[in-house]
């Protein structure tokens, strides 16, 4: 049975130097699949692992033919290789991609959580176009695609792959939701998962329904290099009392356009009229240029990515960071923060796990999630101070309540 175990640590507490570490002092005959979210850690990694070489998917001419990532993934699974590639390369995994794991001895390490289970963006009028060309057809919930038709060529063929993967869901009469296939971590000889809050996770509540069990453990640092050992929560506690009077979280009048549950949600961005928007960016062009007096180099601000070009101004606009960042030290030089949303889970997900498996998400868990980690992008890293304007009163609560345990 596969050993599953998630390092739940907080960021900068050297899970990826454990990991290495691991890689580094294990027997040659073991081999490891690393899947990292950004293409610059590949390279980090590949130059940070020094007792075996590791390969990196490529695109490449083959004689007349080019050879595409995924296929250069399979050769190399196929050749026994050490592979690093990110995220999304790897949720193609198919039935080809377990035999290739199953039969060459791996170790698979995720650094941080992936996109298990997505809302698949699909217009109404291609939905019915598939259904009346009799492309595909329901069976189980799940969308099947005809095989008589498999080798048609359309504009559809990743709906094609995902639905002859069995991995599409059909969800309330017009919705496709994609699940990455969970048996893919249930082949490797152990998988190790890097991360912070699992708890709060989309993919927690995937292995949940998916009865995908795990351990939890953190990491150390001992004798020079940091390692896993068993889970304690005292790592944390410790943590907070050393990072606590390091963020300085803005109170001021700023804030008064964030006071409602749902103010700066993703919703409330859509509704809003210009009007609106225009002062959203004010309030941070103040809070940048005036109150805490940012250098363009220091400052970092996020929003929806839909409304980038609504919120950015003079001073910070090349300092965006997206608010689903992770897993990078890109940013360790930011000191002046902005964070212009409130976050909660994509409305179909959540109604997908509370109407299919009735589970309910706890929002404000993940919200605190999401905001952790892209704090933790910043200077706060390396234990500087940084400054922080959080408008939104429900994400700045739960940040507090956080910081006081």
């Amino acid at each position: 049975m596969t050993s599953i175990k998630v390092v739940d640590s907080i960021m900068g507490s050297g899970k990826t130097s454990a990991a290495i570490t691991l890689m580094n002092n294990a027997s040659k005959d073991e081999n490891f699949i690393f899947i990292t979210p950004y293409l610059n850690e590949v390279e980090r990694i590949k130059k940070s692992v020094n007792n075996r070489q590791m390969y990196e998917p490529k695109v490449k001419k083959k004689g007349d033919k080019t050879q595409y990532k995924f296929e250069s993934f399979h050769e190399l699974l196929s050749q026994n290789k050490n592979i690093v590639a990110t995220h999304n390369l790897f949720k193609n995994a198919n039935d080809e991609t377990k035999e290739l794991i199953l039969s060459g001895n791996y170790t698979l390490i995720l650094d941080e959580v992936m996109e298990v289970v997505e809302q698949l963006q699909v217009k109404k009028h291609d939905l019915t176009t598939l259904f009346d060309s009799e492309l595909i057809y329901i069976e189980d919930g799940f969308v099947k695609w005809n095989e008589e038709k498999k080798d048609y060529e359309t504009r559809y063929d990743d709906i094609r792959d995902m639905a002859l993967n069995n991995n599409l869901v059909y969800f309330k009469d017009n919705i496709l939701i994609w699940n990455f296939p969970s048996d893919v971590f249930t082949i490797f000889n152990e998988v190790y998962i890097l991360t912070y809050m699992f708890d709060a996770q989309i993919q927690r509540y995937y292995y949940d329904v998916n009865n995908i069990k795990y351990q939890k453990c953190i990491t150390e640092f001992k004798n020079g290099q940091h390692s896993f050992t068993d889970y304690n929560n005292d790592h944390e506690k410790k943590l907070k009392e050393r990072i606590g009077d390091k963020i300085n979280i803005y109170e001021g009048n700023l804030n008064a356009i964030g006071q409602l549950d749902f103010s700066l949600s993703s919703s409330w961005y859509k509704n809003k009229s210009s009007y609106t928007l225009k002062k959203v960016k004010n309030n941070v062009f103040n809070y940048f240029n005036n109150i805490v007096k940012s250098t363009s180099n220091e400052a970092m601000w996020t929003t929806y990515a839909e409304h980038k070009s609504k919120i950015k101004g003079n001073g910070y606009t090349k300092g965006f960071v997206s608010c689903n960042a992770r897993a990078t030290n890109e940013f360790i030089h930011k000191k002046h923060l902005a964070y212009t949303i409130n976050r909660y889970v994509n409305t179909v997900l959540y109604n997908y796990f509370k109407e299919k498996y009735n589970v309910s998400i706890d929002q404000d868990a993940f919200a605190l999630s999401e905001l952790l980690q892209w704090i933790w992008r910043s200077a706060i890293r390396n234990g500087e101070e940084i400054t922080l304007f959080i408008p939104s009163l429900r994400m700045r609560k739960l940040l507090i309540d956080w910081l006081n345990g």
